[in-house]
């Protein structure tokens, strides 16, 4: 059974609620007919809105949609979480939300789930918190390399092209040795790894990529994920 993660750098439902390009793709890895998908929006401190973006969207597509707030009264996780086929996370504070999460222990539920063969995805917060490192936004001040849950092998940054700090930042942590190598993904694209490798970068909104970036001969280089593009 392969252990999925499908990590996007920005846009989806958060942005266009009812496209529902990359979210159909989400849908479609999970091998289950009428797949059960989470929303898990805690990085937004269970955001209303976001949660309207969400069932808006997938309400739309065959599956069928819940979500968990640990803002107000928490289900039992474990019951909740294993009855998956997809998890999704939301974007926001990344810091913030695996602060919570460890003070519930959902990391190591979700780490069950996944080694079981649910498929974790989402987006910003929710794309680089599988991953060993991410590059965040948490701080107000500046960008900052944050330990994540290392479900999947490597280090992630999103909205690579739509944020004008984030490539400068990625070289600097590189070349000081912060990282050794990254993923970074353009919003309007998504990373989809299998089993630690890359299966395919997926670019749901313009052409759009995704990169591993790391040090070569004492100059950081960016090298291009394979990528399909959907519609």
């Amino acid at each position: 059974m392969d252990k999925q993660v499908i990590a996007i750098g920005g846009g989806g439902f958060g942005r266009n609620p009812g496209n529902g390009i990359i979210d159909k793709y989400i849908l479609d890895q999970c091998g289950a007919k009428i797949p059960n998908i989470c929303f898990i929006p805690t990085a937004t401190g269970d955001d209303e809105t976001y949660k309207v973006s969400f069932y808006s969207t997938y309400a739309k597509l065959n599956c069928n949609p819940t979500h968990l707030d640990f803002f107000k009264r928490t289900p039992d996780l474990e019951k909740l979480i294993f009855s998956q086929d997809i998890i999704f996370v939301g974007g926001g504070n990344t810091k913030s939300m695996l602060s919570v999460w460890r003070e519930w222990d959902l990391h190591n539920i979700l780490k069950k789930a996944y080694n079981n063969g649910v498929v974790m995805s989402g987006v910003s917060a929710g794309a680089i918190c599988w991953f060993e490192k991410g590059i965040t936004d948490s701080w107000a001040d500046n960008l900052n390399v944050l330990d994540c849950l290392g479900f999947v092998k490597g280090n992630c940054c999103p909205h690579y092209d739509e944020e004008h700090e984030r490539r400068p930042s990625l070289f600097k942590f590189i070349k000081e040795g912060q990282l050794l190598d990254c993923y970074a993904v353009e919003g309007g694209c998504a990373l989809h790894m299998k089993n630690d490798n890359v299966y395919s970068a997926i670019s749901f909104h313009g052409k759009k990529n995704s990169y591993y970036v790391n040090l070569q001969n004492e100059s950081v280089k960016e090298n291009i994920c394979p990528v399909k593009r959907i519609t």
